[in-house]
């Protein structure tokens, strides 16, 4: 007879996991703050939807050019020093946008702000992976299911909160002081991954050459129709489907409100997704994964349409705030697919290749919606977006026929 599921709280109580879960949550509460804080510093600025764009250009062409090297060196040095320095990098950039703001540096118009996200970018490629390579140190193989879903609860709660938290910061304290509790946060989340209570693997006796190293995980993700699919469908579906990177401009021009409902707009989306975590931590879901993965993406690319038509503000809020239900739904079964079908010594390389997925999608599906804003005009380009999000679920459902008839149970 198989031993019951453990309970929620039994995992929570592994001090490996539950330290683990400290650093996500930091790390997202800080990066969230930034995220807010810079989108309103420098659409005050330059009042140009085309500048918010271009933030996530600014950081997804270096965070795409580190990332592998980035998965190469988890996989090769110890993690928690690894994902120490990165978190001490999240400081340093985020103490110069602070300087930026205060006056104590020149900005050079928006030079400055704009070099400290590309840098933010670089140390951002080290995050994810130190994370995932970790998660299957800290917790057994069957139990991965239900801590992918505890995983989501807690990054659902910094998404939340995160923005949540900056809009308020910007309100009541100013861009800057904003800018330093985000780094404060950064800070505290260097100390608890060092501190972590985690047995690493024994490093390699010999380091392999580094492109070499790095092929061998593009060509694990790319030969494997079920990892490949899930990843390519978020990253499209995000591509074209994410809203988030407009919101000051909505926030500003559709419903003429501040800093305050911009903090609203920000974490709806991600509190719909922590109601929906949630519950999938308590029922992680196994049987026909494929077609749920499917169906949430699409009714992601729907709730955008309708977002973009609504006028009143608590029901795009709700829209927003469906949309991160569905979003859920798909973050869960990806990381649950992705942490039974990597070897234990690629999990660096693969969730950094997972990472550029992810990454490209957020950042470029901000550049993307301030291109389409420009030309289409605000609402036309989102909606635009969420069409094109379901006609992609519609073509991965037919080009990977083993996703979409996937069953986690499978895979353990």
């Amino acid at each position: 007879m198989s031993a019951p599921a453990p309970t929620t709280w039994a995992l929570l109580r592994n001090p490996g996991f539950s330290g683990l879960l400290a650093y996500r949550l930091l790390t997202m509460l800080s990066y969230q703050i930034v995220a807010v804080t810079v989108g309103w510093h420098i659409y005050q600025i330059t009042r140009d939807a085309l500048s918010l764009g271009l933030i996530g250009l600014a950081e997804v062409v270096p965070f795409i050019a580190m990332a592998l090297f980035a998965g190469y060196a988890v996989d090769h040095l110890p993690r928690r020093k690894v994902g120490m320095f990165a978190c001490i990098g999240l400081v340093l950039t985020t103490l110069w946008l602070a300087a930026v703001a205060a006056g104590t540096l020149p900005s050079f118009g928006t030079a400055a702000i704009y070099a400290a996200i590309a840098l933010n970018g670089v140390v951002r490629a080290f995050l994810r992976p130190v994370y995932a390579s970790l998660f299957a140190r800290v917790l057994k193989r069957q139990h991965f299911g239900k801590g992918a879903g505890i995983g989501s609860v807690v990054m659902q709660t910094g998404l939340v909160a995160g923005p949540a938290l900056g809009g308020a910061l910007i309100a009541f304290g100013g861009i800057t002081a904003s800018y330093l509790v985000a780094a404060a946060l950064a800070a505290v989340a260097a100390v608890a991954i060092r501190l972590l209570r985690v047995t690493e693997p024994a490093l390699p006796a010999e380091r392999g050459p580094v492109l070499r190293s790095i092929g061998e995980g593009l060509r694990f993700v790319f030969g494997n129709q079920v990892v490949l699919g899930a990843q390519a469908l978020d990253m499209f579906s995000v591509l074209f489907g994410g809203a988030v990177a407009l919101l000051p401009a909505f926030v500003t021009e559709v419903f003429a409100q501040g800093p305050e409902a911009l903090g609203i707009l920000r974490g709806a989306p991600a509190a719909g997704a922590l109601l929906m975590a949630v519950w999938l931590a308590r029922n992680p879901p196994e049987r026909h994964a494929g077609r749920l993965l499917l169906a949430a993406v699409a009714g992601f690319g729907l709730c955008i349409i309708g977002f973009a038509i609504a006028r009143e503000f608590w029901m795009a809020a709700a829209l927003l705030a469906l949309s991160g239900a569905c979003d859920s739904v798909s973050v869960v079964l990806r990381t649950t697919i992705l942490q039974l079908a990597t070897p234990d010594h690629m999990r660096g390389r693969v969730a950094a290749i997972n990472g550029i997925f992810v990454g490209s999608s957020n950042e470029l599906g901000a550049f993307e919606s301030g291109v389409a804003a420009r030309l289409l005009g605000l609402v036309p380009s989102v909606i635009f977006g969420g069409c094109m999000t379901v006609a992609i679920t519609a073509t991965t459902a037919r080009l990977a026929p083993k996703l979409r008839r996937l069953d986690l149970r499978e895979l353990h």
